[in-house]
């Protein structure tokens, strides 16, 4: 196995095991349980579970998707969302490689949206113990890239301190490049906050106001008027479908939020080639 394919491999289980941790914080979640502390249960009959019980994928194919206690069948969520984790943090490793501290950032980035997408599909709500963090790791992520190391002064401080003398400078880069995400932020909840005012709340809810937050900032301009213009086209798609089958009314409730995730995977990976492409079409 060459080299790369074993990192990959790695990211892979990685990502399975992280995916099996976001299974817990969103049940957590919703029994507003801590997620820190406490043993794995099982959701119907409570008993504790044991680590061979929570090996992401491979315990739910060995048990054949039922308990192994009360054999009460184990909800698809969980080996979906491992499956899918393993997957986008595949991706993700893809993309970043080889910045370690870009990827650990995407890899919580992806982590936050997962657990959003999961959340809001199943309770029509984004708790605000997920998309706070996101936030603010992505305003902590944004001014750390501003902030450059000035590698000839570090060398000659390190001479000063083998001195006996210790003095460290920073050098604080163009914070222009904030500028970008964090309007982008700004405007992209703005519309949201419009649409959700006129509405009441009717037309989507103010979490998806602080998701449209997130996305600027993490996305930026142009990235974050590709998710938006992929959040409503796949929003309206599946909308209409579930109109046509029946399933849903004009007046049914349907979350938004899995879809601003969508839209925001889609920007983040292929976001610069979708643009490109509808450039060199329009000129």
């Amino acid at each position: 196995m060459e080299p790369i394919s074993f990192f990959y491999l790695i990211i892979f289980i990685l990502g399975l095991t992280v995916g099996s941790f976001l299974n817990c914080v969103i049940y957590r979640l919703e029994k507003n349980e801590s997620f820190l502390k406490g043993r794995s249960y099982c959701p119907n009959c409570k008993h504790q579970l044991s680590w061979w019980d929570l090996i992401p994928l491979l315990s739910f194919l060995e048990l054949r998707g039922k308990c192994r206690y009360c054999k009460k069948p184990i909800s698809f969520q969980y080996p979906l969302v491992e499956l899918a984790t393993g997957i986008l943090f595949v991706f993700v490793f893809h993309v970043a490689f080889p910045n370690l501290l870009l990827s650990i950032f995407y890899f919580l980035i992806s982590s936050f949206l997962i657990i959003i997408f999961v959340f809001d599909l199943k309770n029509y709500i984004i708790p605000d113990e997920i998309i706070f963090p996101a936030i603010a790791i992505s305003i902590f992520y944004r001014v750390f890239e501003v902030l450059k190391f000035d590698h000839l002064n570090l060398f000659k401080n390190l001479k000063a301190t083998l001195r006996g003398v210790y003095f460290v400078s920073r050098e604080i880069g163009n914070f222009q490049p904030l500028l970008n995400p964090f309007f982008s932020a700004v405007l992209a909840s703005a519309f949201f906050l419009v649409i959700f005012l006129i509405s009441r709340g009717r037309w989507l809810g103010f979490g998806d106001v602080k998701l449209a937050f997130f996305m600027g900032l993490f996305l930026g301009f142009p990235k974050i008027l590709i998710a938006l213009f992929f959040s409503f086209l796949i929003g309206a798609i599946i909308g209409l479908g579930l109109i046509v089958s029946g399933k849903k009314t004009l007046k049914s409730e349907v979350p938004f939020g899995p879809f601003l995730v969508v839209g925001t995977f889609i920007a983040f990976f292929w976001g610069v080639g979708i643009i490109n492409w509808y450039l060199n079409l329009i000129l």
